[in-house]
């Protein structure tokens, strides 16, 4: 899946072979209301509208995957309502929240901590630990293997379309796996950027301990999002790059070295994108990428 400032594609490669292609226009609030594109105000609006197209995007990929045709009327059916979509969203979100959120505050409240930079730097290094064992265990499983798989190969696309290059799978796969404007690099800056955030509320009651994880996730994602967004404007930036390191290199987890088919699923979304946005194929102009 691709986005642009005025649009997103999803392409899939549907159970008889062949790629499907949807794409859908953004009204981002941003374009409303100059307040909206305020540093730190524009990443909670930006990781809103990116949760919710991902959403979307899932959604209807599962639906290509899980359609049938009636031999008899030939017409195509799907096995996922959208109420079962809902439900199994509301798990994930409640289970990463229960998992990376809560469970860190809990488990360090418990220990013998009397001091809030301690507590804070103990908290983070509890979070940081479960995220990374979470990825290195979901990514021994076949099915995330190929979600991981389609990760790198929107990474690959992405990095041709800034180099200059044809999208042509051959070229394209040629390209490297990282990037830093990936979400897996952003969700480890959310992490360490709470540390310093959390150290101003100190060693609350359990109760207010949670809340206050879960309230201030939005400002610490759009503290983040400046960060990720400076990164991706200087990428020759051998300093940045260098501080950036440790999320670039966890991008090793949850990429993998896709095949041909699955780049040239990703370059027929980078292209439709390109084609809706005006630009052509050989241009170097930014597209983000949804990861």
């Amino acid at each position: 899946m691709m986005r642009s400032p005025s649009c997103w594609s999803l392409a899939v490669r549907k159970p008889d072979g062949e790629i499907a292609e949807v794409t859908f226009p953004i009204s981002s609030l941003m374009a409303r209301n100059r307040v909206f594109r305020l540093p730190v105000i524009r990443g909670i609006i930006a990781l809103g509208e990116s949760l919710a197209i991902g959403f979307r995007a899932l959604g209807i990929s599962a639906n290509y995957a899980a359609e049938e045709v009636d031999e008899e009327t030939g017409e195509v059916t799907t096995e996922l309502s959208r109420g079962a979509l809902f439900f199994a969203f509301a798990i994930a979100i409640g289970f990463a929240l229960a998992l990376f959120k809560v469970t860190p505050a809990l488990i360090t409240s418990f220990l013998p901590i009397e001091r809030t930079g301690a507590f804070v730097v103990v908290e983070g290094v509890i979070r940081v630990t479960l995220f990374i064992a979470y990825l290195s265990v979901i990514s021994l499983l076949p099915d995330l293997r190929r979600v991981f798989q389609y990760h790198g190969a929107e990474h690959k696309a992405i990095n041709a379309l800034e180099a200059g290059d044809p999208l042509e799978p051959e070229i394209v796969q040629r390209h490297s796996l990282i990037h830093p404007r990936c979400g897996t690099a952003f969700l480890l800056w959310v992490m360490v950027i709470a540390i310093f955030v959390f150290a101003f509320f100190g060693q609350p009651a359990w109760y207010w301990l949670i809340a206050s994880r879960i309230v201030m996730l939005p400002v610490i994602a759009g503290i983040a999002y400046e960060l990720i967004r400076f990164a991706g404007k200087n990428q020759h930036n051998r300093v940045l790059m260098w501080l950036l390191a440790p999320g670039l290199y966890l991008q090793r987890l949850t990429t993998r070295e896709p095949t041909l088919d699955q780049v040239e699923v990703s370059i027929r979304a980078l292209q439709e994108v390109l084609r809706l946005e005006g630009t052509p194929s050989g241009a170097t102009r930014k597209v983000e990428v949804m990861a």
